[in-house]
């Protein structure tokens, strides 16, 4: 597959966009905001396109042009208020999947939060943050897109183990290296198990590719 990555600059980006650029199954084309960083992907032989999030959706389809899949990892930052979260995490994600419908991309894999479709388990300390992962994440799975929702813990910077919990319903917190999501995120393109699903994950003991096939 083509795939564009939303939020290439991000630290899941930035793993995702390595594991893709690395891949013998996929191309991969990162988007980022900032003349600087896409320049900085450029060197490294990564094709890279500028569009924000905020901006026109015109400019994120032009991005998603010729791509067969999007990956949609973005987010306005911890450091953020509650209006860039709308702005970036929901307002961005909605405009990332018009933007691959238009531009007929049938795969979307998006990177929400643990827990994020059950109200009663939300983080009371970034509700406005869980309010807009969990309206995007529902508004993914009413467009036309095959989508694939991945919901993780809490994101460490640690290395990967290649081994997770990944379940519908986790009512367990937890955490997981950020290199295990994005090693997910990027199994999930083409495991037919995830197609049309919505999965919580953490850090756990079983393959990735085999926790992907029982859940």
């Amino acid at each position: 597959m083509q795939v564009l990555v939303a939020g290439a600059n991000g630290k899941i980006g930035q793993n995702i966009v390595k594991q893709l650029h690395n891949s013998d199954q996929h191309t991969v084309r990162a988007m980022v905001r900032k003349e600087e960083q896409a320049e900085e992907l450029k060197k490294k032989g990564i094709d890279a396109v500028m569009a924000n999030l905020e901006g026109r959706k015109e400019a994120i389809k032009k991005a998603a042009k010729s791509c067969d899949a999007v990956i949609f990892t973005a987010g306005s930052g911890g450091s953020t208020g509650a209006d860039k979260t709308l702005l970036v995490d929901l307002d961005g994600a909605v405009k990332t999947m018009e933007a691959a419908e238009e531009a007929g991309a049938d795969r979307f894999v998006m990177v929400s939060a643990l827990q994020a479709n059950n109200r009663n388990n939300w983080n009371e300390k970034i509700r406005h943050y869980y309010v807009a992962k969990h309206y995007a994440d529902r508004f993914l799975q009413a467009t036309s897109l095959n989508y694939t929702i991945v919901r993780p813990g809490g994101l460490l910077n640690e290395p990967g183990t290649g081994k997770v919990t990944a379940s519908e319903n986790l009512l367990e917190r937890g955490s997981i290296p950020r290199e295990d999501v994005a090693s997910t995120v990027v199994a999930s393109l083409t495991e037919e198990n995830t197609y049309k699903c919505a999965f919580d994950l953490i850090a756990g003991e079983t393959e990735i590719s085999e926790a992907l096939k029982k859940i």
